[in-house]
């Protein structure tokens, strides 16, 4: 393949990248098979425990894990050759549970509580003893569910051997776990020049009372579901964060599986303590009726995704037209309510009780624009201000000839 360079300068929020196809040294045109032994080949060589005397190491390894966050995700990479940086939605980083420390694996373990997202990669400590094929691989017989418990960023290898008949049937490998336990199921395949290298991952997701994940090599295209994807469409956008459900949805690389041995892992993803898991592989022959079922919903789920796309630019103008109309509704609400007021208050004028206003003088209406009964108040007729000082005025005259006649009254009896 031809290697199409062309640097980018874009930045992003968090600050300057350089070409994550560049980082990588793969070509843009790369395969993700291309792209995953590229970022295994230099995580391995750069990680931070391999290089505790180089901070630069430290930096370059962040770099790589960046570069591979964006190329390994199908919408990402596709936004970024788009636009760029400015175009990928950034979500962080994988975090590495194995070289966090447990001051911020506690708050990691918090935040995963709280239902906050946090990606987990596997512990390069495993992927080199494979990589190097110093593991211990025990046989895994098929329709034989294993039960066991692994230590945190810890993995146990299991050999599943299949037949001719058997590879062309398929193959189902699922592993849960009643306690809960987060864990990832593992498929490593052989490297051109030995060992094995990790082609295939799925973190346990937590389905009803128990944590489960599952691979399914049935020759027919299956899907596996980010559910991270979900938790941050929810997290940005609720109100729409519906259409994002199928979102996640990523096509499996692997369909179906030749005859001979095939290596699975079952990895403690916990934070602090080791993951119980039930493993068992289970050849589809004797589950065809439940492979057709599976092949029918997932090929209805990915044409609902699609028309889940087209309802969402529907539902977003209407739910536009609705707040307008809201809007409007209030308004107009408020105008009527302003001019039966006003309607009431004309009636009432025409009277000559001075508690309803004189019929000369003209009745102060509230406009449409929300003003209250305060504004109008404020604003009364210079003229009705005047008659309330003129019988202020009659008022205090009155008293004072009362006060007069009373004196009066006293001083002639005081002469008597």
């Amino acid at each position: 393949m031809g290697d199409v360079k062309g640097p980018r300068s874009s930045k992003s929020k968090e600050g300057d990248h350089r070409d994550p196809y560049d980082v990588l040294g793969v070509p843009r045109n790369a395969t993700d098979q291309q792209i995953k032994a590229a970022y295994r080949k230099m995580a391995l060589k750069l990680h931070p425990d391999k290089n505790a005397d180089n901070p630069e190491a430290a930096e370059l390894f962040k770099e790589v894990a960046f570069s591979y966050s964006i190329l390994s995700d199908v919408e990402k990479r596709r936004q970024y050759d788009a636009a760029g940086f400015q175009a990928v939605e950034l979500d962080g980083l994988e975090v590495d549970l194995s070289n966090l420390g447990t001051v911020n694996t506690m708050f990691a373990a918090i935040f995963s509580k709280l239902g906050v997202p946090i990606k987990t990669s596997i512990s390069p400590t495993v992927l080199e003893e494979a990589l190097n094929e110093s593991v211990q691989i025990r046989p895994l017989s098929l329709g034989q569910a294993v039960h066991d418990k692994v230590e945190k960023q810890g993995a146990h290898f299991y050999g599943v051997y299949l037949t001719d008949a058997q590879a062309a049937s398929g193959l189902v490998v699922r592993v849960y776990s009643t306690a809960q336990s987060k864990f990832k199921l593992l498929y490593f395949e052989p490297e051109e020049n030995g060992g094995l290298g990790l082609a295939l991952q799925e973190d346990s997701t937590k389905t009803g009372k128990v944590t489960s994940a599952g691979m399914y090599f049935l020759h027919f295209q299956v899907y596996r579901l980010d559910t991270t994807m979900n938790a941050l469409a929810m997290a940005r956008d609720p109100d729409t964060a519906f259409f994002r459900r199928l979102e996640g949805l990523q096509p499996c690389e692997v369909l179906g599986l030749r005859a001979g041995s095939h290596v699975f892992a079952v990895y403690g993803d916990n934070f602090f303590k080791s993951a119980s898991y039930t493993i068992e592989a289970v050849c589809a022959d004797s589950f065809k009726d439940n492979a057709v079922q599976l092949q029918e919903i997932e090929d209805q789920i990915m044409v609902k995704r699609n028309e889940l796309r087209d309802f969402e630019a529907e539902y977003r103008e209407a739910l536009n037209r609705f707040t307008a109309v809201t809007h409007k509704y209030g308004a107009e609400k408020s105008a009527v309510d302003i001019l039966l007021k006003n309607r009431d208050k004309i009636h009432a004028s025409f009277s000559t009780s001075k508690k309803h206003g004189a019929s000369s003088h003209k009745v102060n209406m509230e406009e449409s624009n929300g003003k209250d009964e305060n504004s109008s108040s404020a604003t009364a007729s210079p003229a009705r201000e005047k008659d309330k000082d003129t019988d202020k005025d009659t008022t205090t005259t009155g008293k004072e000839k009362s006060k007069k006649k009373w004196f009066g009254f006293k001083d002639k009896r005081s002469s008597v």
